[in-house]
């Protein structure tokens, strides 16, 4: 594995592999001395042209785990706000010495130009491209998903016959395409359930059912609903009349979150505006894999830099 860009060209082989490697690092956090040598000697950048807090906090811990030197590398405050190109960035870290780069950019494509261009010689990792995906939250979803479902026994094994139920602002988030793309290569069954303005107009090429009706999809009894933060950032426009509204139609309140069945698990990706697309009660319940999900985010990412970077796999 050269770069990591999308889930869309994961084989199914590649991501169980990826999900088995990811149980290894698990346990390797699980230690009291969370490290590996593996990546000792070689330089990661953090390179990162939007905020971000989860993903980049993750992406640090794993590389340091893996004994990697870390470069956090914030467009705020350095020469990109004084105009300088992504290609100069790239040819500054690639005098720099940067085996490995993780990018986080508001256009769509960017690090499949920088993986590309012949800038820069790293492996790339995608941390989120404008609204195109965020390969390494939906594996470590995928990956939350196979060990609530499998257990001890996940190794090896994909999400085949499980359905899930992504909730929200699908417009604009990268977190559901490269779910939607994931979870049709490990066999799982998706509905994409949104306000008709906050559909793509793509979707007709998706591997997922689309709705408006979001107690219709509940009442199926989902094995995960996985809920999406509302994207204001990315709204140049009103989307839905307003809040209250939202939260009536398509957010997870009490009423709904209490018809579900004990064993439907309850997602979201953070960070989470509780009230508007998540009750509190959703959101803190045994049901919930939210901190799952964070915790499992470092051992993913550490799980893709090995692959990347150490040579352990063609």
């Amino acid at each position: 594995m050269r770069h990591l860009l999308s889930t869309k060209a994961l084989t199914r082989d590649e991501a169980i592999g990826l999900l088995d490697i990811a149980e290894d690092m698990a346990a390797v956090q699980e230690r009291e001395v969370k490290k590996l040598p593996t990546l000792r000697g070689k330089t990661v950048v953090n390179l990162f042209f939007e905020d971000s807090t989860r993903t980049r906090i993750s992406f640090e811990a794993a590389a340091k785990r893996l004994s990697a030197d870390v470069i956090n590398f914030s467009a705020k405050g350095s020469s990109v706000s004084k105009g300088e190109s992504l290609k100069d960035t790239a040819q500054t870290l690639q005098a720099m010495g940067a085996d490995g780069v993780v990018i986080r950019h508001p256009a769509s494509g960017a690090p499949h130009l920088l993986a590309t261009s012949g800038w820069i010689d790293a492996g790339v990792v995608n941390a989120g491209d404008g609204t195109h995906e965020h390969p390494t939250q939906a594996l470590l979803d995928a990956f939350t998903m196979r060990r609530r479902i499998h257990g001890a026994a996940a190794r090896g094994k994909g999400l085949d016959g499980i359905r899930v139920v992504i909730v929200g602002d699908i417009l604009h988030s990268r977190v559901a395409r490269s779910n939607v793309w994931l979870l049709e290569t490990l066999g799982a069954e998706t509905t994409l359930v949104a306000p008709p303005t906050l559909v793509p107009v793509d979707t007709a090429g998706w591997p997922a059912q689309i709705s408006h009706d979001l107690d219709a999809s509940l009442a199926e009894h989902p094995d995960v609903v996985m809920m999406l933060r509302i994207q204001a950032e990315r709204m140049h426009g009103a989307f839905f009349p307003d809040s209250r509204e939202y939260s009536r139609l398509w957010g997870l309140d009490d009423g709904r979150f209490a018809q579900l069945p004990a064993t439907t698990m309850v997602m979201h990706p953070g960070p989470m505006n509780r009230g508007l697309e998540i009750a509190a009660a959703a959101a803190d319940s045994p049901q919930s894999t939210v901190r799952e999900q964070v915790a499992n985010g470092v051992s993913v990412r550490m799980a893709a830099l090995y692959l990347l970077l150490s040579g352990g796999l063609d």
